[in-house]
């Protein structure tokens, strides 16, 4: 009897380690959980960055085959007109 009382202690103890470990430290929920949130986070981050990539290889593109798109953005960011053309500057309220 006393040696079934002692399996049953040391089964006992070795539950409630399984327990704690599957509550607590690394690999338990909590912490599955958190690597999950880090996981989206990053892919949401990825998915802004392949967006951006896709513009600016756009953008690189446009550059290399044609003056259109150097013309168009001397315009907008340096405010550039051709000879014989008239600026107009319209401004909101």
């Amino acid at each position: 009897m006393n040696f079934a009382k002692v399996v049953f202690a040391v089964l006992l103890l070795i539950g409630f380690y399984l327990q704690f470990r599957l509550w607590t430290g690394e690999g338990s929920y909590a912490h599955v959980a958190a690597l999950q949130d880090q996981l989206t986070q990053r892919v949401d981050s990825n998915d802004v960055k392949a967006t951006r990539n896709r513009q600016l290889r756009a953008e690189i593109i446009d550059l290399r085959q044609g003056l259109d798109a150097i013309e168009e953005r001397a315009r907008t960011e340096f405010g550039l007109i051709k000879k014989d053309e008239t600026f107009i500057l319209l401004i909101d309220d």
